[in-house]
């Protein structure tokens, strides 16, 4: 039975069986002012007696249409199941219910229970419903899990109590489902949910109820339980010794949270909404008391969200492993394997010997060292975790203070296997955070962005990971480059640190790259590290966002880019170590932006530096040379294919920087095509292979300044993204443009049909002087977010010519309404970088004025104005 929740009488009285008849319009109107009723109710009443009250509410009124409809003149029953059946209802929570029926049902009663459930709808109960007799129920349930556990929650609500008993005895009967088949199920089923988050509960839109840690990892608890103890709450497991009293009142307190969050989340949304997503974050934190200040309420609201579902994540593994002991390895024989006199390994298990063992804090770590060295334990024995999980509340000091704890953390940094499932424990466990206190601040912190995936310390996990899986042989298919690497580096540990510390000053204010790297130069120091060492990791930590900085929005033909960037690294060894950490980094960040463009620029990068470390800095590229070379090579590619003196007419049209920026291939086959082209048409080229992980739109036409904007707006139109741009005009006023963009899915174009259709668009509005440029709305999502419009004019090695970075909100439409700045200020474009970072965009163009020179101070100032303005 249900307890009863204080509901006010006003709200209950009309749904009385001995009320006046209700209709439709009246049902809905004392919904509304229910719900109204509770959210006034929610900031100050306990959040058991929201979600109990509307299940009460709904009880109340089911009863009234039942039996308004005649329903209890019948010898059927109506059940609650599922989370209703629980008495869990929260403010827009589907109802779900159960019809139970004799096996055979006449006509007229049939009609009743279809006009009931019609009448449901149109109350606006979001119902879910089935209606079967007794066999049918066992029937269904025996073949789906999902059936079973619903109907293990059943609850009466009204009708013929003798038949939904009935059902409750056949149910509790080991037969139905035996607890060894339903904890299996279970427990794969929680295994399947959880990889569809990647294994990670740290992600920036939750689930609240699927995610790993959330409201389902608790309600499994209660199913296992449930059916194996037939226990009806979680405190009776208490009663069972599978958890302390203080664990069941962390669980409640976790639960407690959960449905809060819950509850608001549904307030928020005005509908049944268990995604915490960006749209709702702000006004959610506000509505649990976070405060109103944006960006700093939510990530306080998500940094306590993440802690709390990191500990039911903690909790749930360790009573799914108790149970798996009681339930399907009972009375069966165990594999212990001997360690040592504090440890042994039962089941590829490492288990404590005694309950005092971690007294010593080192030898928690020496555990996590054992599990580096014993490639056969596979994880922790509950009753160890329960252990570390207590040991880990009385640290009244940080391990780092124990120089054995310190010698040891050495070691496990060191060793081979140390950075995989040793360090995979350490961080789930949070035993990371305790010895690191650096770490422990950065738990559960959030960025409120497009761009991060994942909390930071998730994030510099998962970076760390990347990095320790370049060191394993069978991944060198994945990433060559960094698997060569890192696999002959003497000391891949310094790697691993400098990932460790690399965000950790994240959350702190002022530059977390500066503040990290004094972070890490001091964990050496204390770590005894070499001064060589200490130094790496701390350079490493400063300049981690240098390479993918420069490759993604400094144009790296530009042997000035390169020149300086290797000023930066100084030598091969930094580069290597910056390279791998880069590619961890980028790939950690937010696994859907990592594409074959980004891979393709650092590796180009990479390569471009080491040969100027091995050419030697201090000899620069000889640039006439380089362009001969590139004009020979073109002309082997195309094999005389066309006549000399026709080739030499066309590259006569254009300037030497023509010839540096573009490729042999690329100098080869715009060539072939502008010389058989009528030049009183645009040329609009798609390349047939990929370049640099993208698809290369070349276009050759007559210079007008809305060329650029007419561009961008049109492959914008098409959903496609535009990430690099060279505008080069010839000495007879053509221009020469050329743009890497990729798909939706950050691919490259592979349908030839799609590459014709852009190439056909782009010259129908190329020829089009009166295309009209349509810039479209802003997405509902990116209202979220508040990125004001900065510029920012950068020294440019050209003295003709003005760099000019633009970081605004990466609206639709965005590089079009730049280009109409420009058109506006009368500014050329020579070359642009495109970048996003989520929903920030960050794109850098290389401009001059009108008259070909680099901006005046007048100039920048009065475009600068211009762009806040507009953008």
């Amino acid at each position: 039975m249900l307890i009863p929740a204080l509901v006010p009488e006003q709200y209950l009285a009309p749904l009385s069986v001995t009320a006046p008849y209700i209709n439709v319009k009246e049902v809905c109107q004392l919904s509304r002012d229910f719900q109204e009723w509770q959210k006034a109710q929610f900031p100050t009443d306990y959040i058991i007696n929201i979600v109990t009250a509307r299940a009460n509410f709904v009880d109340s009124l089911l009863t009234k249409l039942w039996c308004q409809h005649q329903l209890d003149e019948y010898q059927i029953a109506l059940v609650a199941v599922g989370g209703y059946g629980r008495g869990e209802l929260h403010p827009y929570s589907d109802v779900d219910i159960l019809i139970l029926t004799q096996e055979q049902t006449e006509p007229e009663l049939e009609d009743k229970i279809a006009a009931f459930i019609a009448q449901l709808w149109d109350v606006k109960l979001d119902i879910g419903h089935s209606v079967r007799d007794i066999k049918e129920c066992l029937k269904q349930a025996a073949n789906d899990v999902n059936t079973a556990t619903n109907l293990m929650e059943m609850r009466q609500i009204c009708g013929n109590n003798a038949l939904s008993e009935h059902l409750q005895a056949l149910i509790n009967e080991d037969t139905f489902w035996t607890s060894q088949n339903f904890f299996i199920a279970k427990r794969e089923e929680q295994i399947k949910r959880h990889e569809q988050y990647h294994g990670a509960a740290y992600t920036l839109e939750p689930n609240l109820k699927a995610n790993p840690g959330g409201l389902r990892d608790i309600q499994t608890i209660g199913w296992v339980a449930k059916r194996h103890f037939k226990a009806d709450s979680l405190e009776e497991l208490v009663q069972h010794k599978y958890l302390t009293h203080n664990e069941y009142f962390e669980l409640l307190e976790c639960q407690e949270y959960l449905w809060r969050m819950r509850c608001a989340l549904h307030f928020i949304a005005g509908r049944s909404e268990n995604r915490l997503l960006f749209d709702y974050q702000a006004d959610v934190a506000t509505l649990l008391g976070f405060g109103d200040k944006g960006k700093f309420a939510i990530e306080r609201m998500m940094k306590r969200f993440f802690r709390i579902i990191g500990r039911v994540a903690e909790l749930n593994k360790m009573l799914l492993q108790h149970f798996e002991f009681a339930i399907l390895k009972n009375n069966k024989t165990s594999v212990e394997i001997p360690v040592n006199d504090d440890f042994i390994i039962v089941d590829g298990l490492i288990k404590a010997l005694n309950k005092r063992v971690f007294m010593r804090s080192t030898k928690i770590m020496e555990m996590f060292l054992i599990i580096a060295e014993r490639d056969e334990i596979i994880d922790l024995h509950p009753d160890t975790l329960r252990l570390v999980r207590n040991a880990r509340r009385r640290l009244v000091s940080g391990m780092l203070d124990y120089a054995n704890c310190r010698r040891i953390f050495m070691q496990i940094m060191r060793h081979p296997r140390g950075l995989g499932l040793a360090f995979t424990l350490m961080h789930q466990h949070s035993i990371l955070g305790a010895y690191l206190p650096e770490w422990r601040n950065i738990v559960g912190q959030m960025q409120f962005d497009l761009f991060h995936a994942y909390s930071v310390d998730e994030h510099s996990y998962r970076l760390i990971k990347n990095l320790y899986r370049f060191s394993q042989p069978q991944y060198d298919h994945e990433f060559p480059l960094c698997s060569k690497i890192v696999q002959r580096i003497r000391k891949p540990e310094v790697l691993y640190i400098a990932g460790i510390f690399h965000d950790i000053a994240k959350g702190r204010g002022g530059d977390h790259a500066k503040l990290g790297a004094i972070d890490a130069l001091n964990f050496g120091k204390v770590h005894q590290l070499n001064d060589h060492d200490g130094r790496m990791i701390a350079w490493l930590v400063k300049y981690h966002l240098l390479m993918s900085i420069t490759a993604q929005r400094r144009d790296i033909a530009d042997p000035e880019v390169i020149k300086n960037f290797a000023s930066i690294v100084r030598d091969e060894a930094h580069l290597d170590y910056l390279y791998c950490l880069t590619v961890a980094d980028m790939r950690a960040t937010n696994e859907s932006l990592w594409n074959s463009w980004k891979a393709n620029l650092l590796e180009e990068l990479y390569f471009t530096t080491k040969r100027a470390f091995r050419r030697g800095l201090e000899k620069p590229v000889d640039l006439r040379a380089q362009i001969r070379e590139n004009q020979d090579q073109a002309k082997e590619l195309l094999d005389n294919k066309l006549d000399l003196d026709s080739l030499l007419s066309v590259w006569s049209e254009f300037k030497a920087d023509y010839f540096l920026r573009y490729s042999p291939q690329q100098i080869a086959w715009h060539s072939e095509h502008i010389v058989h082209h009528n030049k009183l048409k645009p040329l609009v080229l798609i390349s047939p292979k990929a370049y640099r992980g993208g698809t290369e739109v070349f276009v050759y036409t007559k210079d007008n300044a809305k060329i650029f904007a007419t561009i961008v707006t049109l492959l914008g139109s098409k959903g496609l993204s535009i990430h690099d741009a060279k505008i080069i005009t010839s000495k007879g006023r053509y221009t020469a443009n050329t743009f890497v963009i990729l798909d939706q899915q950050g691919q490259a174009i592979s349908d030839s049909y799609r590459a014709l259709d852009i190439a056909q668009s782009l010259t129908s509005a190329l020829s089009d002087p009166n295309y009209k440029l349509t810039i479209p709305a802003n997405t509902q999502r990116l209202k979220q977010f508040k990125v004001k419009t900065q510029v920012s004019f950068i020294e440019s090695a050209a003295k003709n010519r003005t760099l000019l970075e633009i970081v605004a909100l990466d609206s639709p439409g965005l590089l079009a309404k730049f280009a109409q700045v420009f058109i506006a200020c009368d500014i050329t474009i020579h070359s642009a970088k495109i970048t996003t970072f989520g929903e920030k965009a960050e794109d850098v163009f290389t401009v001059s004025n009108k008259d070909n020179q680099a901006l005046t101070l007048e100039q920048q100032e009065t475009l600068s104005q211009k762009l806040c303005e507009d953008v």
